[in-house]
């Protein structure tokens, strides 16, 4: 299934090592988290699954791969698109994941410029000290749409829109991607006019409740708050959906607990382990 999405072949012409021993290798290090130096042999030399992996995070290959599989479920309709939910969950960053570059990104080589750089590098620090926080969207099968990586003190409402518009399902047998679901729920966190606003403008339904003072404000502000928020309790029972999804990523050791360095390589590593739940029959 992934074989006709990956290039031939790598740098000046020469032919990559075998795609096969390397994608093992590199799943079997997001499923267990071990250092790169600690790979067992049969994958071949570290070094080369790691520049492969972290190429791959760079250049956007592990985007292209979730979309390719996510194109072949929805051909095969496994996706269900009547109820998407929107979540978010905190990962501690390990002593490993800290000391990247502070004063700016070194400019890498042509062709090698990834997509998802940030100059804070996704970490946040709390007391507990330092950690990641990754928004995704979950369809109703329990599987992730789009992934974001953020600090982890950064809030979930502010990422709301850019996490919904980064799902993006090819349908190369009737024309455009499809990038809208029927119904959206989230939890109170997700709760703001913004959101709304914009769910409404795409024509999305959607579950979200308001919170106690949102409501008060309403109130408050008598017919200028307009009126209140519809809530469906059924639907947004399948809220729990989208924290199974959290719960199926997080069994990957190396998304549960982060050890890269770089934002774009912890985000390549999430969409690995979420292809991963895509290839799973």
């Amino acid at each position: 299934m992934l074989e006709p999405h990956l290039l031939r072949r790598g740098g000046r012409g020469g032919r990559w090592n075998d795609h096969r021993t390397v994608l093992n290798g590199i799943l079997f290090r997001v499923r267990t988290g071990v250092p790169w130096r600690d790979l067992p042999e049969r994958y071949g030399a570290w070094k080369t699954v790691y520049e492969r992996h972290r190429r791959w995070s760079a250049d956007g290959t592990w985007d292209r791969l979730l979309q390719a599989v996510q194109a072949d479920a929805d051909l095969a309709g496994r996706i269900d698109w009547s109820m998407f939910g929107v979540g978010s969950t905190s990962c501690r960053a390990h002593q490993h994941a800290a000391g990247a570059r502070k004063a700016g990104p070194r400019i890498p080589k042509k062709g090698t410029m990834p997509r998802h750089r940030r100059p804070y590098e996704g970490l946040g620090r709390s007391r507990g000290g330092l950690t990641s926080k990754i928004h995704l969207a979950g369809e109703g099968g329990c599987r992730p749409m789009a992934l974001l990586i953020t600090p982890g003190q950064w809030g979930d409402a502010p990422q709301m829109i850019e996490v919904l518009d980064r799902i993006r399902v090819p349908r190369p047998l009737v024309g455009r991607p499809r990038t809208r679901p029927d119904h959206v729920s989230g939890d109170k966190a997700y709760s703001s006019r913004r959101n709304r606003r914009y769910l409404r403008r795409r024509r999305i339904k959607h579950t979200i409740p308001q919170p106690k003072d949102q409501r008060a404000n309403r109130r408050r502000r008598g017919s200028v708050g307009g009126r209140p928020v519809g809530f469906d309790r059924e639907r947004y029972r399948r809220r729990n959906e989208v924290e199974r999804t959290i719960n199926r990523l997080k069994s990957s050791r190396a998304v549960s607990t982060r050890y890269d360095k770089r934002a774009y390589v912890f985000h390549g590593t999430a969409t690995v382990a979420a292809i991963r739940l895509w290839l799973r029959p």
